[in-house]
């Protein structure tokens, strides 16, 4: 049978606890006491200065409250408001290999290139030694001088259409004459 909470509970014998000098009572459960009390108190004197008023969601039921007991929750709700999407890592290396040349054109030094691409090709050989998750792994490691060699060309070429472009926009310039005399 419970006990109410403004009745004493026994305390279980050969307890040690300390006593409040006054009352005589534990004064570890004095204390908590003490402690709801005032945090009740502090919620009171917050209502009535209004500071839960209009808060986001008043007078909305609670959402998911009634449903199944999902123990991952909180990472459902986490991935939904921060609009994470979690995907396969088959699915992952997929769509880094799309990524890697517009990643790869951004660089500007070759072993910065050749160190990405190794990267990836280490990620793509880690992912084969894995347990499959999701869909079949179909993504290949690539040769790096190859992906370097590409890298080289287009970087050349995006060189070679912006001096085009800088030379379209550019007035022409007026021909210099050379010292000419006047006879008069």
């Amino acid at each position: 049978m419970p006990v109410p909470e403004n009745e004493e509970r026994p305390e279980p014998a050969g307890s040690n606890r300390p006593r409040d000098a006054r009352t005589g009572k534990d004064a570890v459960r004095a204390r908590i006491q003490q402690q709801a009390t005032w945090v009740d108190l502090q919620i009171r004197q917050a209502m009535d200065r209004g500071e839960f008023a209009d808060l986001p969601g008043q007078g909305k039921p609670i959402e998911g409250l009634g449903a199944e007991h999902d123990p991952d929750w909180w990472i459902r709700r986490l991935a939904e408001r921060e609009k994470i999407a979690v995907v396969p890592f088959s699915v992952q290396l997929r769509r880094d290999d799309e990524e890697l040349d517009g990643l790869l054109d951004r660089l500007n030094v070759e072993a910065e290139v050749r160190r990405e691409v190794e990267e990836f090709n280490q990620r793509v050989i880690a992912a084969r030694y894995r347990l499959p998750e999701g869909p079949p792994l179909i993504t290949m490691p690539r040769d790096v001088d190859e992906t370097v060699a590409a890298w080289v060309a287009r970087r050349e070429a995006r060189r070679a259409r912006q001096a085009e472009l800088l030379r379209a926009q550019e007035p022409p310039r007026p021909r210099r004459r050379w010292l000419r005399r006047r006879t008069s």
